[in-house]
């Protein structure tokens, strides 16, 4: 490592994360923290450590004016930026609890996770965000005060007695940056989790819950020199608050904040990031957007790039000591330069590695990225245990699994095949919630984690499906479904979709289709794509089963879909439909569509 680049600070010297955010300042004052697009000026800032310092502690004195004691909830509802950075370390340096809130999530969500909370303060992205969710506070909520992120003076003021402008709050001059007497164990912030079958639940993390996971994740990545993370997955997102924020704080790395995901194709071009921390979603869209491409493209450019594809895989089989040498190779060099490259520049070309977590990842795109020499890593983890538990090391990186546990993670498995958890990063417990903390650690402090999965010789961790996902049919047959609805989403048409048919005698789908895809198809079947009556006709359903059985090819005799819903409406969070953390919320589908599944089911 070169003399003047940062060096990594463990987790037991920083001790809390306010503690590492101190001795980040301390160590490197000078270097870039963090880079971020100004709107006013249209050009990329970027900040050094000491500018954050001397800001963080600006907030800090904002903070103790309003009165609040260590201890008291704060949240924050605020796109990725640098304020999110500056507001949270603020906060747990004067011993406040930090909440994170997704910007999209519905207000009444939102009003709970507040009321659950004792939330007392709330940061916010804008005004109209905080018209929403104080529509949805009840009158005895136990938020003071919300601070207004971006807004103007005049649309605020005598509104309501709890809004404060951020250029008000913010106090100038000078100030001394504080922190309390470090307790790793102490707690630092309440996560709530995705609720994908009823309220969510706060998940607690102390200081040492995330710092020890982050330092293990460190110990599995090169970063390299000036490595600098593309920060676009939410920060109230675990994994990207850790592997995202945390991480690249604790090796001296720094962070880009994207515009939004609408300009995150110009944003890797201008940031040329050398890591990413995603969801499968994106690398399926990147993935869709070059399946249509080559649809619409000749005959060769197809046939260029299932070579590039192959050779590609096989030389990463031969990196990994998997494959032994084969003439094939010999065009590997010509091919990257014809097809490969130009898919790493769509990611910036100078990528290290990209993470993937949160949700299965298919096993084709895995094989197309990586035959693209584009680094991926499946990882797995969950919110409670901080979030990650195995990761894919790049240099024994087997994409069909999950990969390794991380340094002092312990797995095993359970009864029902369930995979089950040891680690320095497992959750205080569910925020006043003692049954459900004893329904997911048992006596013996190991994590349930409600996944079934096997683990091979080497310690690669393969998920095989969930305890709680199973469907059972009429006949009493059990069927995951999640890896079917995988493989029907890598075609093209097929937006979302979710299988079907708990008590049935067989199998159905719901499949919400991609508009332009689904244009294009009608116009070949000489439908009116714009027709609702479109959707139900034989033509269509009769397409669209071919499809499925294509995507499902190589499943087992059980995996076949007899029945179909099709509808262009998208299952959204604001619909209810789905997640923050874009998790489809199967009950609520069920309900949505009720009378088209009794229909469709109707002998």
């Amino acid at each position: 490592m070169a003399e003047n680049q940062p060096h990594p600070i463990p987790a037991e010297q920083a001790k809390t994360l306010d503690g590492l955010f101190r001795l980040r300042c301390e160590q490197s004052p000078l270097a870039v923290a963090y880079r971020q697009y100004d709107n006013d000026t249209g050009q990329w800032q970027s900040y050094n450590w000491q500018r954050c310092r001397e800001d963080v502690a600006r907030w800090q004195a904002a903070l103790q004016g309003m009165g609040l004691q260590a201890g008291d909830r704060v949240a924050l509802q605020v796109r990725n930026c640098r304020e999110w950075v500056l507001f949270e370390q603020a906060a747990l340096g004067l011993g406040l609890i930090v909440i994170p809130l997704y910007t999209d999530d519905r207000p009444d969500n939102v009003a709970y996770i507040i009321g659950d909370a004792g939330v007392k303060l709330l940061l916010c992205q804008d005004h109209n965000r905080w018209r929403h969710i104080a529509s949805a506070l009840p009158n005895d909520s136990p938020l003071r005060s919300a601070v207004i992120l971006h807004g103007e003076r005049a649309a605020i003021a005598d509104e309501d007695e709890r809004l404060i402008c951020a250029e008000d709050f913010l106090p100038s001059g000078d100030h001394a940056l504080q922190g309390l007497p470090d307790d790793p164990q102490a707690l630092a912030t309440i996560v709530y989790t995705s609720g994908t079958t009823g309220r969510p639940k706060g998940v607690m993390l102390s200081h040492h819950n995330i710092l020890s996971i982050a330092w293990s994740g460190l110990q599995l990545v090169d970063l390299g020199e000036e490595s600098e993370f593309l920060s676009f997955l939410p920060l109230s997102h675990t994994l990207e608050r850790n592997a995202g924020y945390y991480l690249p704080m604790m090796a001296g790395a720094s962070v880009a904040f994207a515009r939004s995901i609408n300009q995150l194709a110009d944003d890797l071009q201008t940031i040329r990031p050398s890591a990413l921390i995603s969801v499968p979603r994106v690398y399926e869209r990147v993935y869709g957007r070059i399946q249509g491409q080559l649809k619409q493209g000749s005959a060769l450019k197809r046939w260029l790039f299932d070579c590039a594809v192959n050779v590609g895989w096989h030389h990463f089989e031969r990196q990994q000591g998997r494959a032994a040498w084969h003439p094939k190779l010999l065009f590997q060099p010509l091919l990257e330069r014809l097809v490969s490259r130009k898919i790493q520049a769509r990611l910036g070309g100078r990528l290290r590695f990209a993470v993937s977590g949160g949700a299965p990842l298919p096993n084709e795109i895995a094989r197309v990225f990586l035959g693209l020499g584009v680094p991926l890593l499946q990882g797995y983890g969950l919110t409670e245990t901080s979030p990650v538990i195995s990761v894919n090391p790049p240099w024994d990186n087997i994409p069909n699994s999950v990969g390794i546990a991380l340094p002092g993670v312990e797995v095993r498995i359970g009864a029902d095949s369930e995979l089950q958890v040891k680690s320095p990063g497992i959750m205080l417990g569910y925020w006043n919630n003692h049954q459900a903390t004893a329904e997911m650690i048992d006596g013996e402090g190991w994590l349930h984690t409600g996944d079934q999965a096997r683990i091979d010789e080497k310690g690669h961790i393969y998920i095989t499906g969930r305890l709680k996902d199973i469907l059972v049919l009429s006949n009493g047959e059990k069927i995951p479904p999640s890896d079917m609805e995988l493989a029907v989403a890598l075609d093209p048409l097929f937006e979302q979709v979710m299988v079907i048919g708990e008590g049935r005698a067989a199998l159905g789908a719901i499949a919400v289709l991609e508009p332009e895809a689904w244009q294009g198809l009608a116009n070949e079947l000489g439908l009116n794509p714009g027709d609702p009556a479109a959707l139900r006709s034989k033509q269509a359903q009769q397409a669209v089963h071919k499809r499925i059985r294509e995507q499902l090819k190589h499943f087992p005799g059980y995996a076949k879909i007899r029945k179909v819903i099709l509808t262009l409406e998208p299952w959204t969070i604001d619909n209810g439909m789905l997640t923050p953390t874009m998790k489809i919320k199967r009950k609520q589908v069920l309900e949505h569509y009720q009378q088209a599944i009794e229909e469709m089911y109707r002998p």
